[in-house]
């Protein structure tokens, strides 16, 4: 037994319209089609529709069942429709996103939100860990997106290189703060807070001094830029991180400087090689892209860019 769709929309229509004039109205078709889809739609199920009664069509008890299922059945296609809609405006989807810890808890939450307000339809997953695990779940393709550190490259994965500026940051009063820039030769003398010694930005930061002919005065190591930032906004060492990191804690009352000469911290942004290129997740990428725009240096960027 097949059933048309417009049948099971005429039926639904004369049911809550009570006549075939308003219920033809209603669909935008003639009479004689309601009616001709009705009787057709009554030969498909094998009894009446519909019995008249004060004028008004009104369901029969079998047909009260039948239109409990046909309500259902046109809802879903309603929200079929629906969903097709927000998709293809990219208004609906799920994004999945494994980041670096530091993400989870400062500027990713700030994009995500002027995001989402235009996007109310989306959902997301953020899951924070090491650059390690990161590149497992991607390559895994376990989320959409991953937004990592030290990244050597992958086959199975597309990345797209961001190079962050980075800044010296101080306690507030710290007699290095009317200086216009910092410079290692300025920091001999001052208890460092600094990344890990087996990271790429500390090769960086420690080129940076020995170039200059000055030893980092190490005194606290730490893996994420966020501690330090803590740390100096309490009053204590001074480091020099990424110029995102140092924003989220300019309220905080620490003294941002610029760091000569100029270090980076690459970020990159991976995603699976393989898979379906949701124009959602595609849209995020680029609206966080986007947000890191004030704070990108001027660094030659080799990277194979993420397309939709």
């Amino acid at each position: 037994m097949k059933f048309q769709l417009r049948q099971l929309e005429a039926f639904r229509a004369v049911a809550e319209a009570g006549n075939i004039t308003r219920a033809a109205k209603n669909l935008g078709v003639s009479q004689p089609a309601v009616s001709r889809l009705l009787s057709d739609f009554a030969k498909s199920v094998g009894f009446e529709l519909f019995e008249r009664r004060r004028g008004v069509l009104e369901p029969t008890s079998e047909s009260r069942y039948l239109l409990t299922e046909v309500t259902r059945i046109l809802d879903g296609l309603d929200h079929l429709e629906d969903l097709r809609r927000d998709l293809t405006e990219r208004t609906a989807g799920h994004i999945r996103i494994a980041c670096l810890p530091g993400f989870a808890t400062s500027h990713l939450p700030k994009v995500l939100v002027d995001f989402l307000k235009e996007r109310p339809g989306v959902t997301v997953t953020i899951d924070p860990d090491r650059p390690e695990r990161i590149l497992e779940w991607i390559i895994g393709e376990q989320y959409d997106c991953g937004l990592t550190d030290g990244f050597a490259g992958h086959p199975a994965t597309e990345s797209r290189d961001l190079f962050i500026k980075s800044v010296c940051i101080l306690p507030k009063g710290h007699p290095l703060q009317s200086k216009q820039r910092i410079s290692p030769a300025d920091l001999a003398d001052e208890k460092m807070i600094h990344t890990k010694r087996d990271s790429r930005f500390y090769y960086r930061l420690s080129r940076a001094f020995s170039d200059a002919g000055v030893a980092i005065n190490s005194w606290v190591e730490v893996r994420q830029f966020t501690t330090a930032c803590t740390m100096v906004s309490k009053g204590m060492g001074a480091s020099i991180v990424s110029a995102l990191d140092a924003e989220q804690f300019r309220e905080a009352g620490i003294v941002i400087r610029p760091f000569d000469p100029p270090i980076y911290h690459r970020l990159s942004i991976l995603r699976p090689a393989t898979g379906a290129r949701t124009p959602v997740v595609i849209d995020f990428i680029e609206a966080f892209i986007q947000s890191l725009t004030p704070f990108l240096a001027e660094a030659p960027v080799e990277t194979a860019k993420l397309t939709s």
